[in-house]
C-alpha cells in the first residue's frame, strides 16, 4: 500500500456533503451529484436497474461542466482513485433513497482503479458494510480500455466477483474491444456500444449479423444490454437482435431528482405490437416465397426417386431465377457428383473465389441442413440465411433425405438471397 496517500473510507467521507435530499461530493471547487439512468428488461418490460451518473457543477461560476473532463488521464492515478471512490461513495448512499430493494445499481469503475486501487488500500466491502448494501445488487462495469496487465485486471475482476458482484463489460464493440476479454473475464453482462446501434440502423446486412453477435455472446455465459437507444426504429433492433436488456434516452434519461423519479417507460405494448407485426408480415412473404419452391422442389425429389438423374430431375427448378445450384450428397455426408448451376448464377461467378467452385466429393457432414435432412427423411428442410463457402454470397438451402434406386441420397438447393 502508498502509506504516502490516504484513500481509505473515513478519508472520502470527509469530501461528502450532505445536501438535501441525498449526497454531494466536493472536490477542487466542483459539485459532484448522483443521476441515474434507468435500465430495463424487455423480456420483463420494466425497469431492473440503473446505471449511476456523475453529474458536476463548477461552484464558482455556478454552471455545469462536462463530467468527461472529471477523469482526465493527465491527473494521477491517486487523484483519479479518488474521485472514483468518491463518486461510488455518494453513488450507493442515493440509491438507496429509492427505496427499491431488488433493483441493480450499474457502477463504472476507472481502468485506474481497476489495476491500481489495492495499492491505496482496501475500500470496495467496507463501503458496501458502511450502507448495508448487498453486493448482488451491484454491476461493476469495466470499460472497454486497453490494459496492458490482463492478469492484473483479472485478479481485481475475481476481488468484485469475489464480494458476490455481477461484473459488466462497458462499450463492447468501441475502440479497443475483442472477444478475448470476454473469455477471460466471463463477465456476467456485456454492454453493446451504440455504435453497433448506429450502423445496424444503416445498414441491413449489419442489421442481419446483430442478432449473430449477440447469439455469440450468450453462449459465452453473458446477458446483453444495448446501450445509446435514441430511437424507436433502434429499440426494435434491439429487440429483434434478442438483447436482454435495453438502455438509453429513448427509453429514459438520467435524472437528479432521485426524490421524484421518472415514471417507467410505457410503450412496451406498442413496441412489441410493432415488432410481432413486422416479424408476421415477414415470415408470411418468406413462406410464400418457400411454398413456391417447394413444389419445384419436391417434383425434383420424385424425379431422382424414379430414377431421372440429377441434372433431368432438377430442370424445373434451376429455371428459376434465385436458385443459384442445386447438389446431391450421400446420407455420409460426401457431395455427389459436380454441383449444378443456373444459367443466371454461372453468368454472375465471382472468379475470385474458383479455388472453391469444384465441391466434388465435398464432406458437407457438419452442415445443418444435411443433419436435419437425414433424422427428418422425405421432409423438406429450410435455413436460414447463412454465408455459402461455395459462392461466398448469403442464400438459403432446401434439403431432403429421399430412398432412390440405389441408396439414400440428400438432394439440396441453394437459393440467393
Amino acid at each position: 500500500m502508498k502509506s504516502d496517500i490516504r484513500l481509505d473510507l473515513p478519508f472520502i467521507r470527509e469530501w461528502a456533503v450532505k445536501k438535501r435530499p441525498y449526497l454531494t461530493g466536493q472536490m477542487n471547487g466542483l459539485d459532484l451529484y448522483t443521476a441515474l439512468q434507468p435500465i430495463f428488461s424487455l423480456a420483463h418490460k420494466r425497469v431492473v436497474g440503473h446505471e449511476a451518473l456523475v453529474r458536476v457543477k463548477d461552484t464558482v461560476k455556478d454552471r455545469w461542466v462536462s463530467p468527461v473532463s472529471l477523469f482526465d488521464t493527465n491527473k494521477g492515478s491517486a487523484e483519479l482513485i479518488h474521485l472514483d471512490r468518491l463518486c461510488r461513495y455518494i453513488h450507493i448512499n442515493n440509491f438507496k433513497s429509492l427505496d427499491n430493494p431488488v433493483n441493480w445499481l450499474f457502477l463504472n469503475v476507472s481502468p485506474t482503479t481497476i489495476i491500481n486501487g489495492m495499492e491505496y488500500g482496501s475500500y470496495f466491502r467496507e463501503l458496501l458494510e458502511l450502507f448495508d448494501f448487498p453486493p448482488h445488487r451491484i454491476v461493476i462495469e469495466v470499460v472497454e480500455h486497453p490494459i496492458s496487465d490482463n492478469y492484473l485486471l483479472m485478479e481485481n475482476i475475481e476481488f468484485y466477483k469475489s464480494l458476490g458482484c455481477l461484473v459488466a463489460i462497458d462499450d463492447f464493440g468501441a475502440g479497443h474491444s475483442n472477444f478475448n476479454r470476454i473469455w477471460n473475464l466471463k463477465p456476467d453482462i456485456v454492454k453493446l456500444d451504440r455504435s453497433f446501434l448506429v450502423k445496424a440502423s444503416q445498414q441491413k446486412n449489419i442489421r442481419a449479423l446483430l442478432p449473430g453477435i449477440i447469439a455469440l455472446l450468450h453462449q459465452a455465459g453473458s446477458l446483453v444490454l444495448v446501450e445509446g437507444i435514441e430511437t424507436r426504429d433502434q429499440a426494435i433492433i434491439a429487440i429483434e437482435s434478442d438483447a436482454d436488456f435495453v438502455q438509453g434516452f429513448y427509453f429514459g434519461r438520467p435524472f437528479t431528482n432521485l426524490s421524484d423519479p421518472p415514471r417507467g417507460f410505457d410503450q412496451f405494448g406498442d413496441l412489441f405490437k410493432q415488432y410481432k407485426d413486422f416479424s408476421n408480415r415477414d415470415d408470411l412473404r418468406f413462406q410464400k416465397r418457400i411454398d413456391k419452391y417447394s413444389c419445384l422442389f419436391t417434383r425434383s425429389v420424385e424425379g431422382l426417386k424414379s430414377g431421372l438423374t440429377t441434372e433431368e430431375a432438377v430442370t424445373g427448378l434451376m429455371s428459376d431465377p434465385s436458385v443459384a445450384r442445386c447438389y446431391l450428397i450421400g446420407t455420409d455426408g460426401i457431395q455427389i457428383g459436380r454441383t449444378l448451376f443456373s444459367k443466371s448464377c454461372a453468368l454472375d461467378k465471382d472468379q475470385r473465389f474458383k479455388p472453391i467452385e469444384d465441391a466434388r466429393n465435398a464432406d458437407w457432414f457438419r452442415r445443418h441442413y444435411l443433419k436435419r435432412a437425414i433424422l427428418h427423411p422425405d421432409q423438406l428442410q429450410i435455413t436460414r440465411p447463412y454465408l455459402s463457402i461455395t459462392g461466398a454470397h448469403m442464400c438459403i438451402t432446401l434439403s431432403m433425405k429421399f430412398k432412390g434406386p440405389e441408396k439414400d441420397s440428400v438432394l439440396c438447393c441453394d437459393l440467393v438471397l
